[in-house]
């Protein structure tokens, strides 16, 4: 049950506060609806706010596509019956009125009442309405408003026809609040969808266009915001919604980039890394590359003696501890004199990149034993995907960090890949099933909490397809959630921010050495360029 409209002014409608809070929230369809009919039922006319709306997406329109900018200045609009075709055809109202060469296309006849009355005008103004869908496809830019949110229903016959040639047209293709096809919360394609170039979501992010599987259509997004009262927003999601857009802003204010003047290495966290094999000795350096990064007071690293002159060479300033190895050169087990189940000395563990299946044995005592956080990829995953998964994570007194990719998560969890629809709705059953922290790493990487809370990562490159990447932020996190643990931070945005600040990384090195360039290594030193680069000037 939401809360009721509140009058008044939010505290959150503050200058400087409307933007980024508008950018951390994300809605489903259900919300959305609410959210407008709060508004619509506190006296907003419902035409003055299509004219608001509809204002701001043309004016954005020209900023994209100056006319003189047009190789013919033409503009086809696709009209649907709802109110995003009133939307649109307000656009092609106000992009006439500036100079453009407008044609209209409305496929379906039957309007509701409001968008009728706007084709109306449009005629008495004199833009063209065509009877087929070919003039629009020689048109160098195509407004689609054929569907809004809210669409459940796939497109077939001749609508889904008219979708997929528009896509294929070649054409310059901007979608008002959504694409046409796509559905609202899962971001995917409703039989077929419009590919886009620009999507304008209208007031607040929609789920679906976070999600993995919208990034086929939606091409650049741009969040147009007409005014919706945080107050009315906070009724219904809450101030502290359960799933949140990472930003800049978010992220950096839960890195440790405060510490007191007094403090010294040991106050700063001690991770332990249990990493690398003599098939994968590469794997341990990167994950050292991106802990030092982290911060972290102390770093110490567990691999295979064989290993051990390797690291100590390349970091010098961690403590690399030699362990016994197995026949193929993985870790048998850890040194004799750590016994971690008596005495840890460390405030988190991470484990398992380029550990190999072969060093099972070590993974064991680190999960019943330890009573610090633990973070586990790779092979770590794997291993523990021949356990039962939810059981083995919620026996642990101590916070657990899962970080699959879509591969391992489907081994993790079989059940939820196929019982659940999208990422996000997998992600959160398997942090509430497990009890552990997950990290879901893809194009849209997500962290689900076991609270509930999720964060999505809306910026990435695919320079990130690379081997190593993870194990660079495997290192990463590790550091971070080493130092939160020390300083009682919440793990999961600490972790949260350590991927968007992963991605931010590989989106640098990939604008200055190109999407090609980005190894794993140039990838981890990266990480603090990168992150300066937020920060105001000291």
């Amino acid at each position: 049950m939401t809360a009721p409209l509140q009058s008044g002014t939010s505290v959150l409608e503050s200058a400087g506060s409307r933007q980024a809070e508008l950018n951390r929230w994300v809605v489903t369809a259900a919300q959305m609806r609410e959210i407008e009919a709060q508004v619509f039922a506190a006296g907003m006319p419902v035409a003055a706010l299509m004219e608001k709306v509809a204002g701001l997406v043309a004016s954005r329109i020209q900023t994209l596509y100056p006319r003189a900018q047009l190789a013919d200045q033409s503009v086809g609009v696709l009209v649907g019956p709802g109110h995003n075709g009133g939307d649109a055809l307000v656009v092609a109202r106000e992009l006439h009125l500036q100079g453009y060469s407008v044609l209209i296309h409305a496929p379906i006849a039957k309007q509701k009442p409001l968008t009728a009355n706007h084709a109306q005008y449009a005629q008495y103004l004199g833009i063209p309405f065509v009877e087929t869908i070919e003039p629009l496809l020689a048109c160098s830019l195509v407004i689609d408003g054929l569907f809004g949110f809210g669409l459940e229903r796939p497109l077939t016959g001749e609508v889904a026809t008219l979708v997929d040639r528009v896509s294929q047209a070649g054409a310059a293709i901007v979608s008002i609040d959504l694409p046409s096809g796509l559905h609202t919360d899962t971001g995917m394609a409703l039989g077929t969808a419009i590919r886009a170039d620009h999507t304008l979501c209208l007031g607040l992010w929609k789920r679906g266009l976070c999600q993995e599987a919208a990034l086929p259509y939606c091409g650049a997004l741009t969040l147009i915001d007409f005014g919706l009262p945080l107050a009315t927003v906070t009724a219904v999601v809450g101030t502290t919604p359960p799933l949140r857009r990472l930003t800049a802003a978010t992220a950096i204010a839960h890195l440790p980039l405060r510490r007191p003047a007094t403090t010294h290495k040991y106050k700063q966290g001690h991770l332990l890394l249990i990493a690398g094999s003599e098939r994968y000795q590469g794997a341990a350096l990167l994950a050292g590359l991106g802990a030092r990064a982290s911060g972290v007071g102390m770093l110490s690293i567990a691999v295979p003696q064989r290993l051990k002159p390797f690291l100590v060479s390349q970091l010098p300033d961690a403590l690399i501890l030699g362990c016994p190895e197995t026949e193929t050169g993985a870790i048998a087990d850890l040194p004799a004199d750590l016994d971690l189940a008596t005495h840890c000395p460390y405030s988190a563990i991470a484990a398992g990149p380029g550990l190999t299946l072969a060093a099972s044995r070590v993974l064991e005592p680190i999960m019943t034993g330890t009573t610090c956080p633990l973070l586990l990829d790779a092979d770590g995953l794997n291993w523990l995907a021949t356990q039962a998964v939810a059981s083995r994570c919620q026996e642990r007194s101590a916070p657990t960090i899962l970080t699959p990719h879509a591969g391992e998560f489907r081994r993790l969890f079989p059940d939820l890949a196929t019982a659940t629809t999208d990422g996000m709705s997998q992600a959160q059953a398997a942090a509430q099933a497990s009890g552990a922290i997950v990290v879901l790493k893809g194009a849209r990487t997500l962290v689900a909490d076991p609270d509930g809370t999720q964060w999505v990562n809306p910026d990435s490159t695919p320079a990130l397809a690379r081997g190593g990447s993870g194990d660079v932020l495997t290192g990463l996190l590790g550091g971070l959630i080493a130092q939160a643990a020390l300083t009682g931070e919440n793990l999961a945005e600490t972790i949260a921010a350590g991927v968007w600040w992963h991605s931010q990384a590989a989106l640098m090195a990939a604008a200055e050495r190109t999407i090609l360039g980005v190894d794993a290594q140039t990838l981890s030193s990266y990480l603090l360029p990168a992150l300066q680069r937020h920060l105001p000037p000291p």
